[in-house]
Protein backbone atom coordinates (compact mmCIF):
# COMPACT_ATOMS: atom_id res chain seq x y z
CA UNK A 1 0.00 0.00 0.00
CA UNK A 2 1.22 3.19 -0.70
CA UNK A 3 -0.11 6.86 0.26
CA UNK A 4 0.19 10.18 -1.48
CA UNK A 5 -1.70 13.41 -0.27
CA UNK A 6 -3.55 15.16 -3.01
CA UNK A 7 -3.48 18.65 -4.01
CA UNK A 8 -6.36 21.56 -4.08
CA UNK A 9 -6.34 20.97 -8.13
CA UNK A 10 -6.76 17.54 -7.94
CA UNK A 11 -10.63 18.52 -6.65
CA UNK A 12 -13.21 19.31 -8.90
CA UNK A 13 -16.98 20.17 -7.83
CA UNK A 14 -19.21 19.60 -10.40
CA UNK A 15 -23.52 19.96 -10.80
CA UNK A 16 -25.92 17.59 -13.09
CA UNK A 17 -29.18 17.61 -13.75
CA UNK A 18 -31.20 14.60 -14.08
CA UNK A 19 -34.84 14.61 -15.40
CA UNK A 20 -37.56 11.58 -15.45
CA UNK A 21 -40.88 10.77 -15.90
CA UNK A 22 -43.20 11.14 -13.05
CA UNK A 23 -45.53 9.01 -13.54
CA UNK A 24 -45.09 4.87 -12.66
CA UNK A 25 -46.48 4.38 -16.02
CA UNK A 26 -42.95 5.31 -17.26
CA UNK A 27 -45.03 7.78 -19.55
CA UNK A 28 -44.74 11.61 -19.78
CA UNK A 29 -48.51 11.80 -19.96
CA UNK A 30 -50.71 10.00 -17.71
CA UNK A 31 -54.07 9.06 -19.53
CA UNK A 32 -55.71 6.67 -17.26
CA UNK A 33 -57.38 7.74 -14.02
CA UNK A 34 -58.99 6.37 -10.75
CA UNK A 35 -60.18 6.31 -7.60
CA UNK A 36 -60.52 4.09 -5.10
CA UNK A 37 -63.89 1.90 -4.66
CA UNK A 38 -63.70 1.85 -1.01
CA UNK A 39 -64.99 4.90 1.15
CA UNK A 40 -62.80 6.32 3.49
CA UNK A 41 -63.03 8.83 5.86
CA UNK A 42 -60.54 10.88 3.98
CA UNK A 43 -62.54 11.46 1.24
CA UNK A 44 -64.00 14.84 2.68
CA UNK A 45 -60.07 16.19 2.56
CA UNK A 46 -58.96 14.26 -0.36
CA UNK A 47 -58.75 11.52 -2.86
CA UNK A 48 -56.04 9.40 -4.38
CA UNK A 49 -55.44 8.97 -8.20
CA UNK A 50 -54.51 5.65 -9.22
CA UNK A 51 -52.83 4.78 -13.09
CA UNK A 52 -54.88 1.95 -12.95
CA UNK A 53 -57.48 0.07 -10.62
CA UNK A 54 -57.11 0.47 -7.20
CA UNK A 55 -57.98 -3.49 -6.62
CA UNK A 56 -54.82 -4.28 -8.54
CA UNK A 57 -52.06 -5.61 -7.04
CA UNK A 58 -49.72 -2.65 -10.04
CA UNK A 59 -51.65 -0.05 -8.93
CA UNK A 60 -49.59 3.12 -7.17
CA UNK A 61 -51.09 6.62 -6.42
CA UNK A 62 -50.21 8.75 -8.60
CA UNK A 63 -51.34 12.20 -6.88
CA UNK A 64 -53.84 13.51 -4.80
CA UNK A 65 -57.14 16.14 -5.01
CA UNK A 66 -58.23 18.37 -2.31
CA UNK A 67 -60.90 20.99 -2.17
CA UNK A 68 -60.06 24.29 0.34
CA UNK A 69 -62.38 26.91 1.39
CA UNK A 70 -61.60 29.47 3.58
CA UNK A 71 -65.14 29.66 4.82
CA UNK A 72 -65.80 25.78 5.18
CA UNK A 73 -67.91 25.75 2.83
CA UNK A 74 -68.58 22.79 0.03
CA UNK A 75 -68.73 20.35 3.61
CA UNK A 76 -70.48 19.55 5.90
CA UNK A 77 -69.34 20.91 9.25
CA UNK A 78 -68.03 19.12 11.99
CA UNK A 79 -70.05 20.00 14.28
CA UNK A 80 -73.77 21.87 13.72
CA UNK A 81 -73.30 23.81 16.45
CA UNK A 82 -70.08 25.66 15.10
CA UNK A 83 -70.55 26.77 11.66
CA UNK A 84 -67.99 27.26 9.14
CA UNK A 85 -65.67 24.83 10.85
CA UNK A 86 -65.38 21.65 8.25
CA UNK A 87 -63.02 19.72 6.26
CA UNK A 88 -62.84 22.07 3.49
CA UNK A 89 -61.81 24.73 5.93
CA UNK A 90 -59.21 22.27 7.21
CA UNK A 91 -57.62 22.11 4.01
CA UNK A 92 -57.38 25.80 3.49
CA UNK A 93 -55.64 26.22 6.31
CA UNK A 94 -53.46 23.30 6.01
CA UNK A 95 -52.72 24.24 2.23
CA UNK A 96 -51.73 28.27 3.21
CA UNK A 97 -49.28 27.13 6.04
CA UNK A 98 -47.61 25.28 3.45
CA UNK A 99 -47.58 27.53 0.27
CA UNK A 100 -47.19 30.72 2.59
CA UNK A 101 -45.88 30.13 5.58
CA UNK A 102 -49.13 31.81 7.70
CA UNK A 103 -52.11 31.34 9.21
CA UNK A 104 -53.58 34.80 7.98
CA UNK A 105 -52.47 34.54 4.28
CA UNK A 106 -54.36 34.50 1.69
CA UNK A 107 -54.62 33.37 -2.11
CA UNK A 108 -53.40 35.11 -4.76
CA UNK A 109 -53.56 33.86 -8.24
CA UNK A 110 -51.72 36.67 -9.91
CA UNK A 111 -53.09 39.78 -8.61
CA UNK A 112 -56.64 38.01 -7.99
CA UNK A 113 -57.48 37.45 -4.33
CA UNK A 114 -59.73 33.56 -3.78
CA UNK A 115 -60.96 32.09 -0.95
CA UNK A 116 -61.27 29.20 -2.22
CA UNK A 117 -59.25 26.39 -4.60
CA UNK A 118 -58.33 22.98 -5.64
CA UNK A 119 -54.99 21.44 -5.00
CA UNK A 120 -53.31 18.86 -7.00
CA UNK A 121 -50.68 17.02 -4.74
CA UNK A 122 -48.13 14.79 -6.91
CA UNK A 123 -47.09 11.77 -4.78
CA UNK A 124 -43.59 11.83 -3.11
CA UNK A 125 -42.68 8.43 -4.54
CA UNK A 126 -43.20 9.75 -8.19
CA UNK A 127 -40.43 12.35 -7.88
CA UNK A 128 -37.10 12.64 -6.83
CA UNK A 129 -36.46 16.45 -5.53
CA UNK A 130 -39.06 18.22 -7.32
CA UNK A 131 -40.97 18.78 -10.17
CA UNK A 132 -39.52 19.99 -13.24
CA UNK A 133 -40.92 23.75 -14.54
CA UNK A 134 -42.18 24.08 -17.78
CA UNK A 135 -42.81 20.35 -18.14
CA UNK A 136 -46.70 20.68 -16.42
CA UNK A 137 -49.64 20.29 -19.08
CA UNK A 138 -52.74 19.55 -17.64
CA UNK A 139 -55.80 19.25 -19.72
CA UNK A 140 -59.03 19.54 -18.09
CA UNK A 141 -62.61 19.20 -19.74
CA UNK A 142 -65.66 20.58 -18.76
CA UNK A 143 -69.23 19.49 -20.92
CA UNK A 144 -67.52 19.97 -24.39
CA UNK A 145 -65.05 22.46 -23.93
CA UNK A 146 -61.38 21.53 -23.22
CA UNK A 147 -58.68 24.20 -21.72
CA UNK A 148 -55.25 23.22 -21.64
CA UNK A 149 -52.85 24.37 -18.93
CA UNK A 150 -49.39 25.03 -18.16
CA UNK A 151 -46.69 27.21 -16.00
CA UNK A 152 -44.82 30.40 -17.04
CA UNK A 153 -41.98 29.64 -16.46
CA UNK A 154 -40.86 30.11 -20.19
CA UNK A 155 -41.99 33.12 -19.57
CA UNK A 156 -39.88 34.53 -16.90
CA UNK A 157 -36.39 35.73 -16.43
CA UNK A 158 -36.51 36.32 -12.64
CA UNK A 159 -37.58 33.29 -10.55
CA UNK A 160 -39.99 34.19 -7.79
CA UNK A 161 -40.54 33.05 -4.38
CA UNK A 162 -42.61 31.88 -1.74
CA UNK A 163 -42.56 29.93 1.65
CA UNK A 164 -42.61 26.59 -0.05
CA UNK A 165 -39.95 27.46 -2.55
CA UNK A 166 -40.66 28.56 -6.67
CA UNK A 167 -43.77 29.63 -7.61
CA UNK A 168 -44.88 29.98 -11.41
CA UNK A 169 -48.58 31.43 -12.47
CA UNK A 170 -50.74 28.44 -14.15
CA UNK A 171 -51.86 29.90 -17.68
CA UNK A 172 -53.25 28.62 -20.54
CA UNK A 173 -51.07 27.10 -23.14
CA UNK A 174 -48.52 24.39 -22.93
CA UNK A 175 -44.76 23.75 -22.08
CA UNK A 176 -44.46 27.02 -20.13
CA UNK A 177 -45.59 29.45 -22.71
CA UNK A 178 -49.45 31.15 -22.96
CA UNK A 179 -51.72 30.58 -25.80
CA UNK A 180 -51.75 34.47 -27.07
CA UNK A 181 -55.33 33.86 -27.90
CA UNK A 182 -56.27 34.49 -24.55
CA UNK A 183 -54.24 37.57 -23.97
CA UNK A 184 -50.40 37.82 -23.33
CA UNK A 185 -50.17 36.36 -20.02
CA UNK A 186 -52.60 33.56 -20.83
CA UNK A 187 -54.60 34.43 -18.59
CA UNK A 188 -58.09 36.87 -18.12
CA UNK A 189 -57.02 39.76 -16.11
CA UNK A 190 -60.28 40.07 -14.28
CA UNK A 191 -60.39 36.28 -12.70
CA UNK A 192 -56.52 35.75 -12.24
CA UNK A 193 -54.11 33.03 -13.54
CA UNK A 194 -55.67 29.72 -13.52
CA UNK A 195 -53.80 28.71 -10.15
CA UNK A 196 -49.87 27.82 -8.48
CA UNK A 197 -46.99 25.68 -9.77
CA UNK A 198 -45.34 25.11 -7.17
CA UNK A 199 -42.34 22.50 -8.46
CA UNK A 200 -40.15 22.49 -5.04
CA UNK A 201 -43.23 21.02 -3.46
CA UNK A 202 -44.99 19.24 -6.18
CA UNK A 203 -48.32 21.15 -5.64
CA UNK A 204 -50.96 22.72 -8.43
CA UNK A 205 -53.02 24.88 -6.59
CA UNK A 206 -55.72 25.38 -8.95
CA UNK A 207 -58.09 28.65 -9.37
CA UNK A 208 -61.94 28.41 -9.40
CA UNK A 209 -63.31 31.42 -10.34
CA UNK A 210 -60.72 31.14 -13.76
CA UNK A 211 -61.91 27.82 -14.98
CA UNK A 212 -65.45 28.44 -13.97
CA UNK A 213 -65.55 31.74 -16.16
CA UNK A 214 -63.58 29.76 -19.11
CA UNK A 215 -65.03 26.15 -19.10
CA UNK A 216 -68.06 26.44 -16.75
CA UNK A 217 -66.34 24.13 -14.07
CA UNK A 218 -67.28 25.58 -10.64
CA UNK A 219 -67.17 24.10 -7.05
CA UNK A 220 -70.13 23.65 -4.59
CA UNK A 221 -69.82 26.42 -1.96
CA UNK A 222 -72.85 25.49 -0.21
CA UNK A 223 -72.68 26.15 3.53
CA UNK A 224 -72.57 22.81 6.01
CA UNK A 225 -73.31 20.50 2.64
CA UNK A 226 -71.39 17.62 0.74
CA UNK A 227 -69.97 19.52 -2.32
CA UNK A 228 -68.04 16.46 -4.36
CA UNK A 229 -66.09 19.23 -5.22
CA UNK A 230 -63.05 17.10 -5.19
CA UNK A 231 -65.05 14.85 -7.60
CA UNK A 232 -66.00 16.91 -9.85
CA UNK A 233 -62.06 17.90 -10.74
CA UNK A 234 -61.32 14.37 -10.70
CA UNK A 235 -63.86 14.11 -13.48
CA UNK A 236 -62.95 16.73 -15.58
CA UNK A 237 -59.32 15.51 -15.29
CA UNK A 238 -60.20 12.11 -16.17
CA UNK A 239 -62.31 13.47 -19.24
CA UNK A 240 -59.68 15.32 -20.69
CA UNK A 241 -57.17 12.39 -20.26
CA UNK A 242 -53.62 13.82 -20.32
CA UNK A 243 -51.46 15.14 -17.17
CA UNK A 244 -47.96 15.44 -17.74
CA UNK A 245 -44.88 16.25 -15.09
CA UNK A 246 -41.52 15.75 -15.31
CA UNK A 247 -39.44 14.91 -11.87
CA UNK A 248 -36.01 16.53 -11.72
CA UNK A 249 -32.95 16.18 -9.56
CA UNK A 250 -29.76 18.06 -8.86
CA UNK A 251 -26.87 15.51 -8.37
CA UNK A 252 -23.61 16.72 -7.14
CA UNK A 253 -20.32 14.81 -8.19
CA UNK A 254 -16.93 15.24 -6.54
CA UNK A 255 -14.60 14.45 -8.91
CA UNK A 256 -11.14 13.80 -7.49
CA UNK A 257 -8.06 13.22 -10.12
CA UNK A 258 -5.54 10.43 -8.69
CA UNK A 259 -2.10 10.87 -10.44
CA UNK A 260 0.55 8.06 -10.31
CA UNK A 261 3.35 9.46 -11.65
CA UNK A 262 6.45 7.00 -13.21
CA UNK A 263 8.46 7.20 -10.15
CA UNK A 264 5.69 6.48 -7.75
CA UNK A 265 3.08 3.28 -6.76
CA UNK A 266 5.75 1.13 -8.46
CA UNK A 267 6.92 -1.33 -5.19
CA UNK A 268 4.06 -2.90 -3.15
CA UNK A 269 4.20 -4.49 0.22
CA UNK A 270 2.11 -7.38 -0.82
CA UNK A 271 4.04 -10.94 0.75
CA UNK A 272 4.08 -11.78 -2.58
CA UNK A 273 6.22 -8.97 -3.38
CA UNK A 274 8.86 -8.18 -0.46
CA UNK A 275 9.85 -10.70 2.21
CA UNK A 276 8.02 -10.40 5.34
CA UNK A 277 10.34 -11.81 7.22
CA UNK A 278 13.42 -10.19 6.05
CA UNK A 279 12.33 -6.88 3.89
CA UNK A 280 13.92 -7.99 0.95
CA UNK A 281 12.49 -7.84 -2.53
CA UNK A 282 11.70 -11.47 -2.95
CA UNK A 283 12.55 -11.86 -6.93
CA UNK A 284 15.54 -9.54 -7.74
CA UNK A 285 15.12 -8.25 -10.95
CA UNK A 286 12.29 -6.79 -9.62
CA UNK A 287 14.58 -3.81 -7.36
CA UNK A 288 15.38 -1.80 -10.59
CA UNK A 289 12.67 -2.83 -12.78
CA UNK A 290 9.37 -2.97 -10.65
CA UNK A 291 5.45 -3.79 -11.53
CA UNK A 292 2.66 -3.41 -9.89
CA UNK A 293 -1.06 -4.08 -10.70
CA UNK A 294 -2.91 -1.19 -9.02
CA UNK A 295 -6.46 -2.23 -8.43
CA UNK A 296 -8.53 0.42 -5.71
CA UNK A 297 -7.74 3.41 -4.47
CA UNK A 298 -8.48 4.57 -1.02
CA UNK A 299 -8.92 7.85 0.13
CA UNK A 300 -7.67 8.87 3.91
CA UNK A 301 -8.27 11.88 6.17
CA UNK A 302 -5.65 13.37 8.46
CA UNK A 303 -6.38 10.73 10.92
CA UNK A 304 -5.55 8.19 8.54
CA UNK A 305 -9.25 6.86 8.42
CA UNK A 306 -10.47 5.42 5.29
CA UNK A 307 -13.40 7.83 4.24
CA UNK A 308 -13.47 6.39 0.31
CA UNK A 309 -12.79 3.65 -1.61
CA UNK A 310 -12.89 2.94 -5.40
CA UNK A 311 -12.65 -0.04 -7.34
CA UNK A 312 -10.86 0.24 -10.49
CA UNK A 313 -12.44 -2.15 -13.23
CA UNK A 314 -9.95 -4.13 -13.94
CA UNK A 315 -5.66 -4.07 -12.54
CA UNK A 316 -4.04 -1.56 -13.82
CA UNK A 317 -0.14 -2.29 -14.88
CA UNK A 318 2.56 0.07 -13.10
CA UNK A 319 6.39 0.48 -13.90
CA UNK A 320 8.87 2.98 -14.22
CA UNK A 321 7.70 3.85 -17.76
CA UNK A 322 3.94 4.42 -17.10
CA UNK A 323 1.87 6.96 -15.43
CA UNK A 324 -1.72 6.72 -14.54
CA UNK A 325 -4.36 9.34 -14.30
CA UNK A 326 -7.41 8.05 -12.31
CA UNK A 327 -10.57 9.90 -11.87
CA UNK A 328 -12.98 9.26 -9.33
CA UNK A 329 -16.54 10.03 -9.47
CA UNK A 330 -18.38 10.90 -5.63
CA UNK A 331 -22.02 11.42 -6.44
CA UNK A 332 -23.72 12.83 -3.07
Amino acid sequence: MSFKRLDPEDFLVSVDSITATAWSTNSPTLTTFFTSSTTSTNDSYYKNVYQTASTLSSAAVQFAIAYGNSKGSGSANYNDLVPGVSPTRTVYGQYRNLVYGSETATFIFATVTASDFWAISVDRARYKEHLLKGTFNLQIKSGSTTINLTDNSGMVSTDTYLDCGRVYQIISGSNGVANTSINANGYSLSSGSYGLFLPDIATIILNPLALSQSIALEPSRTSDSEGNNITRLFAAISGAASFQVNSEETVTSDYVFVRARNSEFNYSENPSFISGSTGDVIFSNFINSPQTYMTTVGFYNDSSELLAVAKLSKPLVKDFTKEALIRVKLDF
